[in-house]
C-alpha cells in the first residue's frame, strides 16, 4: 500500500492499524461490498467506551434488540415525535436563549439534543431534571476520554472515560428495575380493560418485547443500544446545529432564504399549534442548507469497517484538477437542489444496507430546531475569526459565542 495517496492509505488511529479510504469512488467500494469484503466495526478502544465490547452478534437478545431498535427508528414510527421536539425546543430556547443578548450556541445544543435523546429513548413521560443530570454528568465526562489515547492507566483521560461509562450503564440498569416495575403495574391495569400496552420511549419498548421463543432483551444490550443511540444522536447532531449557525452568520443572504421558507410554514399555524411532520417535509431549502454544512464541516470524520476477507484495492486514479464538487470551498446550500451531488460524493450518514437507521431522527432533529431558531432570532458572531478544532472532529474553539436579537 502506498504511503501517501488520495485514494488509499495506511495509518494508525485509535491504538488499531487501519486503512484510509477517501472519495466518492473508495465509498461506493466500501459500501458495495457491506458484508462481502467488509463489515460494520469499532475500534476496540471505542467500542469498550460505548459498552459494546461483550455484545454477542449471535445472541437472540442481540438480534431481539436489534429488531425493536430498527423498527423504533422507521419513519412511520419517527415522525410522531416532531410535536415533542418542537415543543421542547421552544420551551428550550424560551429559557436559554431569549432571556440573552450573547450565548454559546455548541454548549446549549449538547445540552439541549441531550435532553432529547433522554426524552425519546430513556423517558418520555417528562424525565426529571435530577434523571437527565444523573446520565448527563458521567455522560459528557467520557465523551470528553473516548477519543483520547486508549492508555486504561489512571489519570488519563481514557481511564476517565471509561470509569465514566460505567456508571452510565449502572444508572440504565437502575432505571431500567424501576421501568419494569411500573411497565408491570400499567399492563396489569390496562389488561383488564383490553387495552393494548403500548410504551412511547425505545427504553419502554425494549423492556416489554420478547421473541417466539419467548426470549426478552438482555439488559447489557438494552444498555448497549441506548448508549450508542444518545452517543450518535446528541454529539453529531448538536454539532451540526452550531456549523448550522455559523454558516448563517457568515451567510445573511442565505439566512434570509431560510427565514422566508420557515415563516411561510409558521404562518400556516395557530397559536399553539406544533409542528407536523407534513411541516418538516416543506423545509426543503433549510435541508439544503443542513447538508451543505455537513459537507463542509462533517460532524463526524469517517466510519470505521472491518474486513472480513483479503481483497486488492488499486487502479482507482483521480484525473488532475478534477474535483467532486465545483468550489468546494464555498457555502453553497444550491448544490443539493435537484437531483443533488454525485452519487457517494456525501455520505453523512453512511451507504449501502448499513446506512445510518437515525437519518430520519437527525433531520427531523436539525430541521425542527433551525424552525424555532431563525423564527425567533438573528444572531452574529461575537468574533467572526473564532478557530475550529479537530478534537477529531470538528468544535467551535470558543463554543460558537454569538449575539442575539429577537426576530420582531
Amino acid at each position: 500500500m502506498r504511503d501517501h495517496s488520495t485514494d488509499v492509505f495506511q495509518t494508525s488511529l485509535a491504538g488499531e492499524t487501519m486503512a484510509i479510504f477517501c472519495g466518492p469512488t473508495s465509498n461506493k467500494f466500501i459500501f458495495s461490498n457491506e458484508l462481502k469484503l467488509v463489515r460494520s466495526w469499532l475500534p476496540r478502544s471505542i467500542s469498550k467506551a460505548l459498552a459494546q465490547q461483550n455484545a454477542d452478534p449471535y445472541s437472540l437478545s442481540y438480534k431481539l434488540a436489534d429488531q425493536v431498535s430498527h423498527k423504533f427508528l422507521k419513519l412511520d414510527c419517527i415522525q410522531q415525535y416532531v410535536g415533542t421536539m418542537d415543543s421542547m425546543v421552544k420551551q428550550h430556547l424560551d429559557e436559554f436563549w431569549l432571556p440573552f443578548d450573547q450565548v454559546k450556541v455548541h454548549p446549549l445544543a449538547k445540552e439541549f439534543t441531550f435532553e432529547l435523546s433522554c426524552r425519546i429513548f430513556v423517558e418520555f413521560s417528562n424525565p426529571s431534571p435530577e434523571l437527565i443530570k444523573q446520565l448527563r454528568d458521567p455522560f459528557f465526562e467520557f465523551i470528553e476520554g473516548i477519543f483520547s489515547t486508549p492508555l486504561n492507566i489512571p489519570g488519563m483521560p481514557y481511564y476517565k472515560a471509561l470509569k465514566k461509562s460505567a456508571l452510565v450503564q449502572e444508572k440504565l440498569f437502575e432505571i431500567m428495575e424501576q421501568r419494569k416495575i411500573q411497565l408491570s403495574d400499567v399492563e396489569q391495569q390496562q389488561q383488564q380493560q383490553d387495552q393494548v400496552v403500548y410504551d412511547r420511549d425505545l427504553l419502554g419498548q425494549f423492556l416489554m418485547a420478547t421473541d417466539e421463543h419467548g426470549t426478552s432483551v438482555r439488559k447489557e444490550d438494552v444498555a448497549r443500544v441506548i448508549v450508542g443511540f444518545i452517543f450518535a444522536s446528541f454529539y453529531t447532531t448538536s454539532t451540526t446545529i452550531a456549523f448550522v449557525v455559523y454558516f448563517l452568520s457568515k451567510h445573511p443572504d442565505i439566512y434570509e432564504k431560510v427565514l422566508q421558507e420557515q415563516m411561510e410554514i409558521k404562518k400556516t399555524k395557530q397559536a399553539g399549534d406544533l409542528l407536523t411532520w407534513a411541516d418538516v417535509q416543506k423545509m426543503k431549502y433549510s435541508w439544503n442548507v443542513i447538508c451543505e454544512t455537513m459537507r463542509l464541516r462533517p460532524p463526524a470524520t469517517g466510519g470505521y469497517k472491518e474486513v472480513i476477507t483479503d481483497f486488492t484495492y488499486s487502479g482507482f486514479n483521480i484525473p488532475k484538477g478534477w474535483k467532486y464538487f465545483p468550489d468546494p470551498e464555498n457555502f453553497d446550500p444550491s448544490r443539493f437542489e435537484g437531483s443533488g451531488p454525485p452519487p457517494f460524493t456525501f455520505v453523512p450518514f453512511g451507504g449501502g444496507p448499513r446506512m445510518c437507521t437515525g437519518k430520519e431522527y437527525a433531520r427531523m432533529e436539525t430541521l425542527v430546531f433551525l424552525h424555532n431558531l431563525v423564527t425567533k432570532f438573528r444572531f452574529k458572531m461575537v468574533n467572526p475569526n473564532e478557530k475550529i478544532f479537530y478534537n477529531p472532529d470538528p468544535v467551535p474553539a470558543e463554543g460558537l459565542h454569538v449575539y442575539l436579537q429577537p426576530n420582531s
